[in-house]
């Protein structure tokens, strides 16, 4: 099959262009030439774009994803990474879920007010205590120069 201009390969895969080039410079995806200014790539980049959104999908970040990536473009992935990404997930489904069902009682609970009832400000305290939702965020703090 020919080789793909970099519209073509984001036409079909739904990934601009800009992402394109940032996954080039990532080393993500590797252009095999260019057709004037236009990069060109071989059609199997459509596969390896479809594994690099079902990691992004799955929460890897996509300096995780270059590690599951031999050296010559051949996928290399880590089973025992998989199982941990797949035992992070369950933490965050256990979380959410313990929050939709606070949620729902809250919503039907006969108490005059969800501050008044015991099911609730329990959920509430492990809310204070991190214990519900996804984990927080890091936060980024500029070092002075």
């Amino acid at each position: 099959m020919a080789e793909l201009d970099i519209a073509e390969v984001a036409r079909r895969s739904g990934v601009p262009a800009s992402t394109l080039r940032f996954y080039e410079e990532k080393g993500l995806i590797a252009s095999v030439g260019r057709r004037g200014l236009r990069r060109l790539f071989e059609p199997s980049v459509l596969e390896r774009l479809s594994l690099i959104a079902l990691g992004r999908a799955a929460g890897f970040s996509l300096d995780e994803i270059v590690e599951m990536f031999a050296p010559d473009g051949s996928p290399r992935i880590d089973r025992a990474r998989l199982t941990a990404k797949a035992e992070a997930l369950d933490d965050v489904i256990r979380r959410l879920t313990a929050m939709r069902e606070g949620l729902r009682h809250a919503a039907a609970c006969p108490a005059p007010s969800p501050m008044e009832c015991p099911h609730f400000l329990r959920i509430v305290r492990m809310a204070g205590e991190g214990r519900l939702g996804p984990p927080p965020r890091r936060t980024f703090v500029a070092e002075a120069l």
